[in-house]
């Protein structure tokens, strides 16, 4: 898919425009589609020490929270390899795990409850992500002193650090190997990403430096921490290249491609929706862009969020926050467009540019060809209608039988659907001598097809849907005067 030169300007001014007001001393971002990368960029500095290096690409971020999805990718690898249990209890994995449940009731998370964010644990944002350094022997007794939920395990969506870090536990556990090892071996080499759990020791590499705002504007930069136990939450350096990489990975599945260590049934789990979460939608006044609308659904699937917007339809993402640092990634699966960006600074909320940034994408790019098509019609459902359009204008018992599953005259007996079809041709004025030929047909499923037939006054709305058999035949039949006052026959 092609993307205009103005878009991704555009998209580059969100941006700038960002570090130009002062969100952040820089950024860095990179549009991919199914290609790659089409663009990148980056502005300000990646730190403020002699020099003040733009950053861009290659540079490396705190990704924080965006590591969730490769937890969530090596607890499916161990699924997929039959060493684990998604609907297993995570105490039955992890036994000094045993949080209490309101009300005593006896509820235990299991492992698919935590990878969804319905363990019960409560939000633990500002708490979890100072926590990353945490060693083994200390998680382990931080978790023997007790855990409480905050809702009762599986009911409810409540976003939860510690979830993840039992889950990266439970990564090394099953695997046997420490959870950075197994991430960085089993899924970060085999697809040549630039990223890795530690910060780079040699000068070479570009690695930018958080930063938290201190009085009079100005930015303090802040100390970086060394994996731990919290690591599975959000400990991932990565630039936005590979983050790109990663994201298009991801973004592929939908296609049925199989590439890499994950097979594309699971990457395309991953982005499910399975939780719903409440969702506080604000991006920013951006002069000039095409917004989408606010998603329909929300929520959670496995380390990715889902939302389901009204206009594109589903959409995977997941934000990072950490000291000094602000991270996100989204993408389109249907098309493949998306968008990743980091700042370095705390609290940057670098999600809402990228919001902007993927929605002039995806305005563009529709505005060109469709970027969520719709699907075709089975040739059969293409028979059916040829066939039904035949019968709304000459009824034949006959002809009817030979097209409708047996269900629709039990339904509806024939009779009584002969005479509320020519109750609806007189509605609209008779049949004339376009009334055969189907006009604004619409599908939204193979199985399932609306079109219109032209009366003198008006027209006839036709909708038909198929059984799910071989040899299928039309199960839904409805014909109504179009308009909303109308009446199915």
């Amino acid at each position: 898919m092609t993307v205009a030169i103005d878009t991704l300007q555009a998209v580059e001014t969100v941006f700038a425009e960002r570090i130009a007001t002062g969100t952040a001393p820089g950024g860095s971002w990179a549009v991919f589609d199914r290609s790659g990368v089409v663009a990148s960029g980056g502005t300000g500095a990646a730190s403020l020490d002699a020099g003040r290096p733009v950053p861009g690409p290659d540079t490396l971020f705190r990704i924080a929270s965006c590591t969730k999805s490769f937890t969530a990718a090596a607890l499916l690898l161990l699924r997929d390899r039959g060493l684990l249990d998604l609907d297993a209890t995570a105490r039955s994995l992890v036994p000094e795990f045993a949080p209490e449940v309101p009300g005593g009731i006896d509820a235990d998370p299991t492992v698919r409850m935590l990878m969804t964010m319905s363990g019960g644990l409560p939000t633990d944002d500002p708490w979890a992500d100072r926590e990353e350094s945490m060693t083994r022997e200390e998680f382990s007794a931080t978790l023997a002193a007790g855990i409480r939920c905050a809702t009762v395990p599986g009911t409810g969506f409540e976003y939860s650090n510690l979830g993840y870090a039992v889950l990266g536990q439970i990564v090394e556990r099953v695997s046997g190997v420490a959870f950075t090892d197994f991430v960085t071996h089993e899924l970060i080499e085999p697809l040549g990403l630039d990223m890795r759990f530690d910060r780079p020791a040699d000068a070479a590499t570009s690695v930018a430096t958080g930063h938290r705002r201190v009085e009079d504007d100005g930015w303090l930069g802040l100390p970086f921490t060394g994996p731990g136990v919290f690591s599975a939450i959000g400990g991932l350096f990565a630039s936005a290249r590979s983050l790109a990489a990663w994201g298009n990975w991801l973004a592929e599945a939908s296609t049925g491609l199989e590439r890499g260590p994950l097979s594309a049934a699971s990457r395309r789990e991953m982005q499910q929706l399975v939780r719903v979460a409440p969702k506080r939608y604000s991006p920013p006044a951006v002069p000039g862009a095409v917004l989408a609308p606010p998603p329909v659904v929300y929520g959670y699937g496995f380390g990715l969020f889902v939302e389901l917007d009204e206009r594109f339809g589903s959409i995977a993402s997941h934000s990072g926050g950490y000291p000094g640092f602000s991270a996100h990634m989204r993408w389109h699966a249907a098309s493949g467009l998306g968008v990743v960006a980091f700042e370095n600074a705390t609290y940057a909320r670098v999600s809402q540019g990228a919001e902007v940034a993927l929605a002039i994408l995806l305005d563009a790019a529709d505005r060109l060809s469709p970027v969520t098509p719709s699907p075709a019609p089975w040739p059969e459902t293409l028979e059916a209608s040829v066939a039904l359009s035949a019968i709304v204008n000459e009824w034949s018992d006959a002809a009817a039988s030979a097209v409708l599953a047996t269900n629709v005259g039990l339904d509806v007996p024939y009779a009584e659907r002969r005479a509320a079809i020519e109750a609806a041709w007189v509605a609209v004025g008779g049949r004339t001598a376009a009334s055969r030929t189907p006009i604004d047909t619409q599908c939204d499923s193979p199985d399932h097809l609306v079109w219109f037939l032209p009366g003198a006054t008006g027209r006839l709305r036709v909708e038909v849907r198929m059984t799910p058999l071989a040899a299928t035949r039309a199960q839904t039949f409805l014909v109504k005067v179009d308009g909303p006052e109308a009446s199915g026959a």
